[in-house]
Parts: C-alpha cells; structure tokens; sequence
C-alpha cells in the first residue's frame, strides 16, 4: 500500500504531526488507539470519517519510519 495516497503531513494541521487526509485525526492517534486493544471496527464506529484502507495507510506508514530508523550496535 501507497499511504502516501492517505497520509499527508501539513504544518499548519495538528503541528505538522501525519495525519490522514482530510482529517485532523494524527497516524499517533490511531497507533494508540489500536496499541490499546480497541479493535479496527471499534476505531471506524469512533470515527466514522476514517476507512479501512485509512488505518492500513496509518500502519504502513509507520512501519515505513521504522523501516528508515537508524539503529545503533550494541556495544
């Protein structure tokens, strides 16, 4: 998946945070909401304004910055 299709990232929306398109909803906020155990069909009752496809394009984005995360060896 594309997310760039569904997650932009704006500074004058939320702080310049990733949020999905057309909404001030942050890629943050749904991680956090899923992490916390509700469930994906719980999220798009919550928020009804957010797709299937938006909260696959909030995982792969952030599966994308992990991807690009510098580590550094163990010592």
């Amino acid at each position: 998946m594309d997310y760039r299709d569904r997650v932009v990232i704006d500074p004058e929306i939320r702080f310049g945070k990733p949020c999905v398109r057309g909404t001030r909803i942050t890629v943050g906020d749904v991680l956090s909401y899923l992490a916390s155990g509700i469930s994906e069909q719980e999220l798009l009752s919550d928020f009804p304004q957010l797709t299937r496809e938006d909260v696959r394009a909030c995982l792969a984005f952030a599966a994308e910055r992990e991807r690009r995360v510098v580590s550094i060896p163990a010592a």
